[in-house]
């Protein structure tokens, strides 16, 4: 059982891409599905599919790698944790490793990133940051 499926989806996303797989398969979550399209989106992941029907559901991310092989993604940080929660409002909301990350918010809107937050002016639950 996992009590933290976000932090396991990361660390699953980040561990693989280090040991050099081509993609992994997590269960199925619609909030796990959005934040991998929205990684998708924003360059740090492949593709990003649907395997299996109703229980059996899970996501099958194609990982990403540097022209000279070394893992796309440096690393990654989780901030809001089921026993902390941490929000954040618009005005606080601050960029995440000098421009060369993201950092992952969850937002009345929907899931999206700290630019994409700020263009919505919509503040929310700090995830997770990302970093190429």
């Amino acid at each position: 059982m996992v009590n933290d499926p976000i932090s396991d989806l990361i660390i699953q996303i980040k561990n693989a891409s280090m040991t050099g797989k081509s993609s992994i398969l997590v269960p199925y979550s619609n909030e796990k599905k959005a934040i991998s399209l929205l990684l998708e989106k924003e360059g740090y992941v492949g593709s990003v599919t649907e395997k299996g029907k109703k229980v059996k559901k899970n996501l099958e991310i194609t990982l990403l790698y540097k022209e000279s092989g070394d893992a796309l993604i440096q690393g990654v940080k989780r901030i809001s944790k089921p026993s902390r929660r941490l929000y954040t409002k618009v005005k606080d909301i601050q960029k995440s490793k000098s421009s060369h990350g993201l950092m992952i918010i969850s937002t009345p809107e929907g899931v999206c990133t700290d630019k994409e937050a700020l263009e919505k002016r919509a503040g929310g639950e700090m995830l997770f940051e990302i970093w190429k």
